[in-house]
């Protein structure tokens, strides 16, 4: 193994034209890819170039000198499964590897018959041509030697690259004092804007400052306000937890023999079938789970989805979300003198309320269709608890105390007759009036002898009444 190199040569140059890197100690060096465009069409024309191959054995030594004409090469496309003979050169050319056999050598031209060429006078004028060429050529030289030599001789003027100068600085001074006053006008600015930011930063400080005095003294209030919602909740969670029981006591609702057959109030309710259900008997007991339904909601403070109108035996129902016609927006809960599939519709109706109650309170109906069981499940659970239920407050409805501090007579003459008498005439007006004492000049004219100027109010004193007033509670103004 020896290191290697080799060089390129032309013809009528003395100097190689490429020498390539030194591979150290390589058997077969491959040499790196070369370019040889850079040196014109006087050598990227030639068809034949000379290869120098050197090795070093103590100095670089030519090992292999060939005159290759690259007209000649033999294509052999690859590598592998082909035989070499020593000292073979390879020719990685751009569209493949080419060979040469080392013993070839260049063909020499055959010989051919004389062609004819020009005649002398076209010669003779070629020649004078030629001579007119190269004097033109010495003219020019010598002229760019004159001009060379005076502009050597003569003093260098540098007034104009003073004057280009000059100009050129101007520029800068000019760009300079324009940026300077951009730069004037933009401190102004920021200082406005820092300014103004400082009085908005005291602003906040002083607000954020009241704030956190106004916090820390709103952190008792907030504590006794947390522990007035905590009573409050429970408060209004025993309260519908009453409600519930009484209104489970009011409808009672009861199982039959037959599976999943209930009644309210006594009265049975089939839960999809009523072909063999006495009508009467159905529009009473849809009556009943209406009124029931609608007083659950303002209960238990859930709107229902499909307004209710407890009408008894002759409830309607009212469907306000899916795209009807105004006046097919009324759906009958009774069966007699009405079109069935509407009844079905105004049941199914009633049946997606009770839905909508259960999931209020975390309930998961499974069958909708069942309208009783649902109902009571709502009923129990609503009314289930592990405290005793509180007891109902004295005063109930705002309206029944309109009578106090007022001169209440007796349609009866006698203040014996209580709430049946003019205290029972307030009671009427207040439940006309939603609850809120009417004002104005009084229709109740003062009593004679034995009247009481000031008679008690029906939820006065320390006495605990249960007034009943399902079908009510929903009219009074809160």
């Amino acid at each position: 193994m020896a290191d290697t190199f080799f060089t390129l040569h032309c013809k009528g140059q003395e100097d190689p034209i490429y020498i390539s890197e030194v591979v150290e100690k390589a058997m077969n060096p491959t040499f790196r890819f070369f370019d040889l465009s850079s040196f014109g069409p006087a050598t990227t024309r030639l068809d034949t170039v000379t290869v120098k191959v050197w090795v070093k054995r103590k100095d670089f030594t030519p090992l292999i000198e060939e005159e290759v004409n690259l007209q000649s090469l033999q294509f052999i496309g690859a590598l592998k499964n082909h035989p070499f003979p020593p000292n073979c050169i390879l020719f990685h050319l751009v569209d493949g590897i080419y060979t040469i056999d080392i013993a070839s050598k260049p063909p020499k031209p055959k010989a051919a018959e004389s062609l004819p060429t020009s005649s002398f006078s076209a010669l003779m004028r070629l020649s004078n041509l030629d001579e007119s060429i190269q004097d033109a050529l010495a003219t020019r030289e010598e002229l760019t030697s004159q001009i060379n030599a005076i502009l050597h001789s003569e003093p260098k003027d540098d007034a104009p690259q003073a004057e280009e100068e000059l100009a050129l600085a101007s520029r800068y001074v000019a760009a300079e004092k324009k940026l300077l006053k951009s730069s004037i006008r933009r401190r102004a600015e920021l200082k406005a804007s820092i300014k103004s930011r400082s009085d908005a930063i005291k602003s906040g400080n002083e607000v954020q400052a009241k704030v956190l005095d106004d916090i820390n003294n709103a952190q008792d209030k907030l504590s006794d306000c947390r522990s007035l919602l905590t009573t409050a909740t429970a408060d209004i969670h025993g309260q519908r937890r009453r409600i519930c029981e009484e209104l489970l006591n009011i409808f009672p609702i009861e199982p039959t023999t037959q599976p999943l057959l209930f009644t309210i109030c006594g009265l049975p309710l089939p839960n999809s079938s009523f072909e063999d259900a006495d009508e009467d008997v159905v529009s009473a007991a849809l009556g009943y789970v209406a009124r029931l339904v609608d007083m659950l909601q303002y209960y238990l403070a859930i709107p229902l989805p499909y307004p209710i109108s407890p009408y008894g035996s002759r409830s309607i129902i009212h469907d306000f979300i899916s795209i009807l016609s105004d006046n097919q927006r009324t759906f009958p809960l009774y069966t007699k003198g009405t079109v069935r599939f509407r009844f079905d519709y105004g049941v199914f109706l009633l049946n997606k309320n009770i839905e909508s109650l259960a999931e209020s309170q975390g309930l998961k109906v499974m069958d909708i269709r069942q309208t009783l069981p649902n109902l009571k499940y709502l009923l129990y659970v609503c009314s289930a608890g592990s405290s005793d239920l509180p007891a109902r407050k004295a005063g109930g409805i705002r309206g029944l105390l309109t009578g106090r501090g007022m001169e209440i007579g007796s349609r009866r003459g006698s203040a014996d007759s209580g709430i049946g008498g003019g205290q029972g005439e307030a009671v009427r007006r207040a439940l006309e009036n939603g609850g809120v004492e009417t004002k104005g000049p009084s229709s109740i004219k003062k009593a004679g002898n034995g009247a009481h100027p000031h008679p008690p109010a029906p939820f006065g004193g320390n006495h605990v009444h249960s007034l009943r007033t399902s079908g009510l509670r929903e009219n009074v103004i809160r």
